[in-house]
This record gives C-alpha cells, sequence and structure tokens, in this order.
C-alpha cells in the first residue's frame, strides 16, 4: 500500500539505526561464540533479525544509515583519520549485501558513500525533528558522536547493549556536556575510534570544566590552547556531524514497506527460513500507519 494512501495517527515515533555498527556488533559477536568458521554472511542475518525484533516491539518508521564505503571527506583533512585498513575481509564483504537485503526486506536504507553513516542519521535525525507530527526521534547506536544530536526528551539515543535511553539530560551526567558541545569535547579528548588523538593533557573532567566555563572551542580565550588551537578546531571539524543531507521528503516514506518478493531470494542466500517466517507472519500483523 503506498504510503500517501495511508491513515496516519497524530504522534510519530522514527527510529533511526547505525547499520554499520549494528553489523560489526553481529560480526564480533557470532565469531566470538562461533564452533568453527561462522555463515559468511551471518552478520547480515543477524542485523535482519535485529531488525525485525524492532518491528515486532512496535516501530512502524524506519530508516538505516550504512557506511558503504569507510573513507570519507574527513579522510582529506586528517591523515589518521579512520579507513577501512584492516578490517577483516569476511566483515567487509558484508557491507553491501546488507544493504540490498534491508531494502529487499522494506526497510529504508541509505547508503553513504561521500559522508559517512552518522552523518546520515544526524540529517535524518534533524529532518525528523522538524515534522511536528513526529513525537520521538530514537538514533540506535552507541556512538558518542551522535550524542550531539540528542535534544531534550525529543530526539534520544538508545544503545542496545546496554538498554540506555539517553536524553539532553543523560548526555550532560555522562560527558560533562550538553549534546551541542559533544563536537567541542571530542575536539579536546580525542576519539580513538575515528582516529583522531585531541589536545594532549586534556581529559575527560578537564574538557567538560574548559567548556563550562568558555563554551565553544572558538571562544575559548588565546592562552587557554595556544599553539594546539589549531588542533583543536581541525578536531572539532572532524567530530561535527553533517547534518545538510537531503535523505527525506517526507518522514512517513520510513514506513516499514513489507518484505518485497527479491527477499525470499535473501532468505535462501542466507539460509535461513525462520528470517523469511517471521518477516511474514510480522507483515500480517502490520497496519501502517497504527
Amino acid at each position: 500500500m503506498p504510503y500517501r494512501d495511508v491513515h496516519w495517527p497524530e504522534a510519530m515515533q522514527i527510529h533511526l539505526i547505525d547499520g554499520t555498527y549494528e553489523l560489526f556488533r553481529q560480526f564480533y559477536g557470532r565469531l566470538r561464540f562461533a564452533r568453527g568458521e561462522p555463515p559468511r554472511l551471518g552478520a547480515v542475518a543477524g542485523v535482519l533479525h535485529s531488525v525485525l525484533e524492532m518491528i515486532e516491539g512496535g516501530a512502524r518508521y524506519l530508516g538505516v544509515a550504512t557506511d558503504h564505503v569507510v573513507e570519507s571527506f574527513r579522510n582529506e583533512l586528517w591523515p589518521g583519520y579512520k579507513t577501512g585498513e584492516g578490517l577483516d575481509p569476511r566483515l567487509w564483504e558484508q557491507f553491501h549485501p546488507l544493504e540490498d537485503a534491508l531494502a529487499a526486506m522494506g526497510v529504508t536504507v541509505w547508503a553513504m558513500k561521500e559522508l559517512e553513516a552518522d552523518d546520515g542519521l544526524a540529517s535524518a535525525a534533524r529532518i525528523a525533528a522538524a515534522d511536528s507530527r513526529v513525537e520521538r526521534v530514537s538514533i540506535w547506536t552507541p556512538d558518542k558522536d551522535l550524542a550531539q544530536c540528542v535534544r531534550g526528551t525529543r530526539v534520544v539515543q538508545v544503545d542496545r547493549r546496554s538498554g540506555t535511553v539517553r536524553d539532553a539530560e543523560g548526555v550532560r551526567e555522562k560527558f560533562g556536556v550538553v549534546p551541542e558541545r559533544i563536537p567541542d569535547f571530542l575536539a579536546l579528548v580525542g576519539d580513538s575510534a575515528d582516529g583522531f588523538p585531541g589536545i594532549r593533557g586534556i581529559g575527560k573532567v578537564t574538557a567538560g570544566r574548559l567548556i563550562e566555563a568558555h563554551g565553544p572551542i572558538e571562544s575559548f580565550p588565546d592562552d587557554v590552547l595556544g599553539e594546539r588551537r589549531a588542533d583543536a578546531l581541525l578536531f572539532k571539524q572532524l567530530a561535527t556531524l553533517r547534518t545538510d543531507v537531503p535523505l527525506v521528503d517526507d518522514v512517513r516514506s520510513l514506513v516499514w514497506a513489507g518484505p518485497s518478493e527479491e527477499f525470499e531470494g535473501w532468505v535462501d542466500e542466507l539460509q535461513d527460513e525462520r528470517l523469511g517466517a517471521r518477516a511474514r507472519e510480522a507483515w500480517a500483523r502490520f497496519e501502517p500507519g497504527r
């Protein structure tokens, strides 16, 4: 059923999922407990089951962002920024199949190329939050970068590992700064996952105190950072997510479309009949817009 023809509720819950993180989580989780070599696309199947679990729990409007390529414009700004070097080839070969399988299952997928999955999530969160029909936006990732997108209790971050739902107050409690100052915080303390070191000698407590006292790095007195100021501003640029990607024209288009005919081919490819049955059962119970 075309989404424009559906009767929609007054308030909508939007779920934005970090597909790259979920793929890593499934791959290394299965690798840890596997007896012998895990299935070639086992992590893909794991992510699909995880998304279906969300749908079974009531999620109706979903978007998944993935890193179609690992590198982005940030690699040109900082030579040490994260790349795909050293990525397990068994994991890398599942990136693109994940995107295709999710789309076949009826889920909106944003395969990011020049930008990163985090930029896609940040842009989608901004677009969804600006829509008065949206009651809450949940960003499903533990990535501290995405904490900068949290707004009050309306845009929250969900850490599936710990079961934590973090609103603006939760971000401040964890990092010592408000969500809008997360890029400043990461610029000072560094982000090993993304490959930039921060400012030597400044830890989390000191970073929080400096930001509390002076605001954003641009407002710091010259003598606070001295010759390290330029590096701090560069690292802030690396840590600041893009929110201007026009991913969504209408948030209603994020409604789950149900498994397509092509999805059965993926069920065969993944050798997971339970996945197919689960998707069909979920769609049979699904009532778009309710």
